[in-house]
């Protein structure tokens, strides 16, 4: 198994990272796996940061991010839950992960618009041709002319 690295800074993308200072931690008993254990560990963690007051990321990004989340954050506060292992560190570890994915794709520059081409002139006439050459295999079986 390897060594859980110790909480550094959650890269979104590039230079910009989000400051420990800015996350809010808060910790409650996982269902699942555990046995006894479970009822005594505080091993979900629920990771909630300040979209709409953060100094950390640019304002192109800030107001991008906010507009693509909008259905996911509370007064501009977005939450991630993790829960899936039995440690809280390796929890913890599973939602600033998480953050900082879902903040990278909702701060992404949107994609260039597709330029409309045309279809080849030679490719429609292939087709038609083709098309035609098709209905008269499919006329030849027909018993109609035979008489």
């Amino acid at each position: 198994m390897s060594p859980v690295s110790g909480p550094g800074p959650h890269v979104v993308r590039g230079s910009v990272s989000l400051p420990e200072a800015e996350l809010m931690w808060r910790f409650s008993r996982s269902s699942g796996p555990g046995g006894q254990h479970v009822n005594t560990s505080d091993t979900q963690v629920e990771l909630r940061f300040d979209l709409a007051r953060t100094e950390a990321l640019p304002e192109v990004w800030k107001r991008r991010a906010l507009e693509r989340l909008a259905g996911r954050l509370t007064d501009g506060v977005i939450t991630v839950r993790a829960s899936e292992h039995r440690s809280q560190w390796r929890n913890r570890e599973a939602a600033a992960v998480r953050l900082a994915a879902l903040l990278a794709e909702a701060t992404a520059p949107p994609p260039r618009p597709r330029r409309p081409t045309r279809v080849p002139r030679g490719i429609n006439e292939r087709r038609l041709r083709e098309k035609k050459q098709r209905g008269q295999t499919k006329r030849g079986r027909s018993p109609k002319g035979w008489d």
